[in-house]
């Protein structure tokens, strides 16, 4: 596959006064051909699997699996409102920047469903914290399969008795020139957040992604720092874990230094700094550089 037109738009930037080109082309298209690589082997799995069984019974089963999600959450939602005694929910919690999150999720016992409506959430900002609404509905996709205890794949049937609504021109629904780059690694955390205290199932974790970004003209190095999660009503939380929406593996301290013209000093965790209580919320971790 011929990635020139790619490697145009990435030295784009770099024409234009006072701005800087990709730092590292190579290492994009290699992102790149990687995303392409998983799309074909996705493409020849399903593709195999019509050979093997005929495109009539791969759609049916297709549709059993949505259908089996969907009614997984109906019950869930029926279930929480016996849980909770109520079928009202609200919380509320803030960016750094003071930025308002508010979620009020309604459910329909009778019917399984429920509305979670993000009234009441702060405009969009002039920062990057901005989310596009993909981000909100990843974040209740998440949870929703969080919450449910059958073993079941993540499909899109887990949304079909929910509805999401977010005001227009909000932190959660910017308008199309606000920036949004903070809102996937930021701004999801604390969505989360808001939706597991609405159903009050934990505390809130470390709140964000913990990036960690540095370079200079020739590189360019990103990683997310594992923080402490929530502890819940009979459990404390674990102490320096990736958790939510960072879920990733941070970079061995040999890799690190041997790739980059970095040295990283420590690497514990932060005692004392999950807080206080009956049951006590996870550690973070110091990583020095």
């Amino acid at each position: 596959m011929n990635f020139s037109k790619a490697v145009k738009i990435l030295e784009a930037p770099g024409k234009i006064p006072g701005c800087s080109p990709c730092r590292n082309i190579d290492d994009c298209i290699s992102d790149l051909r990687a995303q392409v690589a998983a799309n074909k082997k996705g493409i020849d799995l399903t593709t195999d699997l019509i050979e093997q069984y005929g495109v009539a019974v791969v759609q049916a089963y297709m549709s059993h699996i949505q259908n089996n999600a969907e009614i997984t959450v109906r019950k869930l939602l029926r279930d929480m409102t016996f849980k909770l005694n109520n079928s009202v929910m609200e919380a509320t919690d803030f960016m750094d920047d003071g930025s308002a999150i508010s979620l009020k999720v309604t459910i329909d016992q009778e019917a399984g469903s429920a509305v979670f409506d993000f009234t009441g959430t702060s405009c969009e900002v002039y920062a990057n914290l901005n989310a596009p609404t993909a981000v909100t509905t990843a974040a209740v996709l998440y949870c929703i399969r969080c919450l449910i205890d059958d073993d079941i794949p993540l499909n899109q049937g887990c949304l079909k008795p929910i509805r999401i609504t977010v005001p227009e021109g909000s932190l959660l629904n910017p308008s199309s020139n606000a920036a949004v780059v903070g809102g996937n690694v930021l701004t999801s955390q604390r969505i989360v957040d808001v939706i597991l205290k609405c159903f009050k199932v934990c505390a809130a974790s470390q709140g964000c992604m913990n990036n960690v970004s540095f370079g200079d003209t020739s590189f360019g190095y990103y990683e997310t720092i594992a923080g402490g999660s929530g502890a819940g009503p009979n459990f404390p939380g674990c102490d320096g874990i990736q958790t939510h929406m960072t879920n990733t593996r941070i970079t061995d301290p040999e890799i690190l230094e041997r790739r980059y013209p970095v040295v990283l000093i420590q690497f514990k965790i932060r005692k004392g700094s999950g807080g206080a209580g009956r049951f006590k919320g996870g550690d973070g971790l110091t990583r020095e550089y």
